[in-house]
């Protein structure tokens, strides 16, 4: 976290999972408010900026966007380096998505001990548009989520809107509060 002339708090958040989870799905959504129905795969890790006011405080996001085929995993720890905030993403309709967390959060927690960090990180699953054809039961998600030390966990639907704009505030004053 740094402080600029122009931004009370500037955080940088990667966004972690597997590819097709809809990560950067979520963060167009996030900044410009529109819903694309398919997107090229990210290469290695797209950058974002996002400003915004929480609190009174303006808030500058770096979102970095990071792919989610194995063959770039060995970038992750350079990006989690510096991180103030991590955003993990699955697809609660492809369970296999859910099952390769724990592989996501080896690489994850390894780096923050490598770089002497302790990052907070938000647990979300997303495509709730599409909860008929679900596949993560919510109960599991939440579990995995209290057993593995995520501040929270929140679904989303990027198609929707929903709980887009409220998991990034969850993270945001999460990082806003360790810096205090």
């Amino acid at each position: 976290m740094s402080r600029t002339s122009t931004s009370d708090f500037q955080f940088k958040i990667p966004i972690i999972g597997d590819g097709g989870v809809g990560k950067t799905t979520l963060t167009h959504r996030y900044l410009h408010g529109l819903f694309k129905e398919s997107y090229h795969l990210t290469i290695g890790v797209d950058f974002f900026l996002k400003k915004l006011e929480i609190d009174g405080k303006k808030v500058s996001l770096q979102i970095w966007d990071f792919a989610g085929e194995e063959k770039f995993r060995f970038l992750l720890p350079g990006v989690i380096n510096g991180a103030n905030g991590t955003i993990f993403m699955f697809d609660i309709t492809r369970y296999g998505s859910f099952e390769n967390l724990p592989n996501w959060l080896d690489v994850f927690n390894k780096a923050n001990e490598n770089h002497n960090q302790a990052v907070p990180a938000l647990l979300v699953g997303s495509k709730t548009d599409l909860a008929g054809i679900r596949t993560v039961p919510p109960k599991e998600a939440k579990e995995f989520a209290r057993d593995n030390n995520f501040i929270s966990y929140i679904e989303c639907s990027s198609k929707s809107g929903e709980n887009v704009e409220e998991l990034f505030k969850t993270i945001t004053k999460i990082m806003m509060e360790k810096v205090k």
